[in-house]
């Protein structure tokens, strides 16, 4: 891909959590705007995920201002359209979102360019790198939305949820900011909940069914939602920085 950054070495590559990194052949508008606007909009994070190798990232240069709303991250936006909802409807915030399936990263560029949000930034791979590079206390807001249940057994050490991502999130998150988590797995639930609940630095904002069963008005629906889970129950999860 045009620009972009160094990989990371076969070590770190064996501990990265996602699955494949390409799909379909792209279209030639796809492929012009991965060459075009992704080098304006990458983050530039190296492949490590130990933060002392990492200088932390100057989120006011990375938007070109200091945003008055903070800053929020996304990890695997999919196809960037909650992404893009965010930034059009937040628009004092800086929202970064880190997605390393190259077909999806095309389809959030469109969604960029038919918007012309300006405080979109995407990393293209592991968003531990990103997390490694993020100064401690400059989220507001994580949105961790429906990642991979990695169902069998020897593969749930890949789940993006777990204790040592939390521990990295509750460094990063400010007091009294919101970890949105969402799946549709009914195996991968209680592993959610288990490793967010017993965290001591997140509280679950549920106090009735309604509140995980349904989204909060700020938390739109995407078409992977609507085409994918059909028939199928996606739970909503909120919990506070404490």
């Amino acid at each position: 891909m045009t620009g972009s950054l160094p990989q990371p070495d076969e070590a770190e590559r064996r501990r990265t959590l996602y699955g494949r990194r390409r799909g379909k052949k792209l279209r030639s508008g796809q492929q012009g705007l991965l060459e075009s606007l992704l080098p304006r909009l990458r983050v530039p994070a190296r492949h490590s995920l130990e933060p002392a190798d990492h200088a932390p990232l100057d989120l006011p240069g990375l938007f070109g201002r200091a945003m008055p709303g903070g800053y929020w991250l996304e990890v695997g936006f999919g196809s960037g359209e909650h992404l893009v909802w965010q930034a059009e409807h937040h628009p004092d915030v800086g929202l970064i979102g880190c997605e390393p399936y190259v077909n999806g990263i095309a389809k959030c560029l469109a969604h960029v360019e038919r918007t012309g949000v300006g405080n979109v930034r995407v990393f293209d791979d592991d968003a531990r790198f990103v997390m490694a590079a993020l100064p401690p206390g400059s989220l507001g807001r994580a949105f961790v939305l429906f990642p991979d249940p990695w169902p069998k057994a020897r593969h749930q050490k890949r789940r993006f949820v777990c204790r040592e991502t939390l521990d990295r999130l509750a460094e990063l998150m400010v007091p009294d900011g919101e970890l949105r988590l969402a799946t549709d797995d009914p195996v991968h639930l209680p592993w959610m909940l288990e490793q967010a609940c017993l965290h001591p630095a997140f509280t679950w904002l549920a106090e009735r069914p309604a509140d995980w069963r349904q989204r909060s008005a700020d938390w739109p629906p995407t078409r992977y939602e609507q085409k994918m889970l059909a028939g199928r129950r996606p739970v909503f999860l909120r919990f506070r920085r404490t």
